[in-house]
């Protein structure tokens, strides 16, 4: 199928990008910064593309398959990979940080790698399960929360490493070797809590969403399956860190490590659940 070589070609982008990047931080060269940037701007269109033409594709089958390509394990993931470029591009565009991308982009190649090599990419009809609306709500709202989850991930390992190395090293200048193009601790801790503003409200919308088409599907908003259940530990991770950050001030290394802590919940919730625990979701993992 076309839109397998087009994700294809997106994995090879996002690894340019990722690459650029990391090389970004070792020479400070603004060249390689805006190619680092072209690469997953590229990617970025290409993979929009590529999940257009893979819908279109679905129509093309014989039988009643067609369907928008997030229903199965692997259009998931490179939806995913999706989602985290776009916050990424977004965030970038707000606070022109270049070096964010090197430890951003990782997730988006991971994702696309593990689609293409471990994931079947076949086109199959949808259960009747799936055959409602609601999951298109329900998981575009899902993955933009983890993406902005994955790139708060991302920003708080840059800030521990940064606040790390300061602490260990005062006399080293804060403009020099690799840490001087990593933003300022306040900025990252701020992206940080920028993205999970934005990753939250998401994930509360994808939770509701997905209990109306729960009901939808089973008769019922709520049945504690697993999936259910890691959503709602994933939701009051969050919960408890814009609580602890509004109310009591949590910032810094707190933060970052909640942040962290929250993202491996989120990839549990995603990944583990459907692959690991049986419940009402396992289909996901076809």
């Amino acid at each position: 199928m076309l839109s397998t070589q087009l994700f294809n070609v997106v994995t090879v982008a996002y690894f340019a990008s990722m690459v650029l990047f990391i090389v970004y931080l070792s020479t400070r060269s603004i060249g390689v910064a805006r190619g680092a940037w072209g690469a997953a701007v590229v990617g970025f269109i290409i993979n929009t593309v590529a999940i257009g033409y893979r819908w279109y594709e679905s129509y093309q089958l014989p039988g009643d398959v067609g369907r928008v390509p997030l229903t199965n394990l692997y259009e998931s993931v490179v939806f995913f990979a999706w989602t985290i470029v776009l916050i990424f591009l977004l965030i970038d565009w707000k606070y022109k940080q270049r070096a964010i991308g090197a430890f951003v982009m990782p997730f988006a190649l991971f994702s696309m790698v593990g689609a293409q090599l471990l994931l079947d990419d076949h086109i199959s009809p949808l259960v009747p399960a799936l055959q409602s609306n609601w999951l298109t709500y329900h998981v575009v709202t899902c993955f933009l929360g983890y993406a902005a989850f994955a790139v708060a991930c991302g920003v708080s390992i840059m800030y521990l490493i940064k606040v790390g190395k300061e602490k260990d090293h005062p006399e080293d200048s804060p403009a020099g070797g690799i840490l001087g193009l990593f933003p300022s601790a306040r900025i990252l801790d701020d992206i940080n809590y920028k993205s999970i503003m934005i990753g939250f409200p998401l994930l509360t919308l994808g939770i509701i969403t997905g209990a109306i088409w729960a009901n939808y599907a089973w008769g019922t908003y709520w049945s504690w399956d697993p999936k259910e259940t890691w959503s709602l530990i994933v939701w009051f991770i969050y919960a408890a860190f814009l609580h602890a950050r509004i109310t009591r001030g949590w910032a810094g290394k707190k933060a970052a490590w909640l942040s962290i802590v929250g993202f491996g919940a989120t990839l549990f919730c995603y990944l583990g659940v459907n692959l690991v625990l049986s419940g009402l979701h396992s289909y996901g993992g076809a």
